[in-house]
């Protein structure tokens, strides 16, 4: 999938490119564009064009089959993906009686990649088109342990733990800029034996996993993983455990 981020509509100059990518490069099954005129620090708008090809591509993570729509995010390194999912799975070490949160959950590949190791899955995303993928990918898996849910993470984890909510681990992969100290807040008062906090931000991790151990949980192990060698960027993984004292 190519998108192109423009201020206007140019809708008219970037066809003939688009159709010309389309011929030149067969692994292209998808061209879009989106327009944000804002000028901040944030990427995407909210108007979407496709100007070649499908409106969503798919592609298999952990064994599922991940249909991906535009603002949905995803890890395109797969190969180093599954190994970064896979050591959250070790850390997480689910039981079948366990009820798994994931957080910023995107289009469900975490919890999904987790679902058969779990009683259930309850996901959170902000993102609309994110959630719709999600659902899809349950269904096109043949999930029927999963839940999905859209808006802001803290606000709808807030709420669903007072319809009774109570995960045994909970899995955040947040944005750049980390967890939100009211996100923090309810993940502790839900009080989780485990918190698998997946991160692109080890700055932002170490400063989240710092108010987590100011609030009755320990950092027991952490592994960086590197999905965009040669580069100064890293994943990591950080496994918090609930204090027994």
């Amino acid at each position: 999938m190519v998108c192109f981020v423009v201020r206007k509509d140019l809708s008219r100059q970037l066809l003939p490119l688009a159709e010309m990518l389309r011929r030149k490069f067969s692994a292209i099954s998808s061209i879009v564009m989106n327009v944000n005129p804002d000028k901040t620090n944030v990427i995407l708008g909210d108007n979407w064009k496709v100007l070649s090809g499908e409106a969503q591509i798919s592609d298999t993570m952990c064994g599922n089959t991940i249909q991906i729509s535009p603002p949905s995010f995803y890890q395109i390194n797969t190969v180093q993906a599954e190994k970064l999912y896979a050591k959250a799975l070790e850390y997480a070490a689910p039981e079948p009686d366990d009820i798994l949160a994931d957080l910023y959950c995107g289009a469900g590949t975490i919890g999904l990649s987790m679902a058969k190791n779990v009683k259930s899955v309850i996901g959170i995303e902000i993102v609309p088109e994110a959630v719709e993928n999600a659902k899809e990918n349950a269904m096109k898996n043949n999930i029927l342990n999963a839940d999905f849910y859209c808006g802001d993470a803290g606000r709808i984890f807030s709420h669903l733990r007072s319809k009774g909510c109570a995960p045994d681990i909970i899995v955040v992969d947040p944005p750049r800029k980390g967890c939100s100290v009211d996100t923090l807040d309810t993940i502790i008062a839900a009080a989780p034996k485990k918190i698998v906090m997946i991160s692109c931000n080890p700055a932002t991790a170490a400063r989240d996993a710092k108010y987590l151990s100011l609030n009755g949980y320990s950092p027991d192990k952490v592994t960086g993983v590197d999905l965009f060698p040669r580069t100064g960027h890293v994943e990591c993984v950080v496994l918090m455990s609930r204090d027994k004292a």
